[in-house]
């Protein structure tokens, strides 16, 4: 992304903030691309539902609407790659 001038944050922290409180969850985020999408990036077995869950979590504290979830641990990488979006 360096490469193509795309402006990306890594490790990007989300603080959530409830009723005006602003609470440090520790939540991090992996890339942040743009500041639009979420890369959410995971080397397991198999993309489970929780993985999904909280991403769509980090998409809604941070007031996002799309995330890319990527599964490296796959043999053909597009099999790894699930969108996730928010309210669209």
């Amino acid at each position: 992304m360096e490469i193509r001038d795309i402006v990306f944050e890594r490790q990007k922290s989300l603080a959530v903030v409830y009723k005006r409180i602003t609470l440090d969850c520790g939540y991090k985020l992996d890339i942040v691309v743009e500041g639009k999408v979420i890369l959410e990036l995971k080397s397991v077995h198999k993309i489970e539902l929780i993985h999904e869950a909280r991403l769509l979590t980090y998409l809604k504290i941070a007031d996002l609407k799309l995330g890319i979830l990527i599964n490296f641990n796959v043999s053909i990488l597009k099999n790894g790659i699930k969108r996730i979006v928010n309210n669209l």
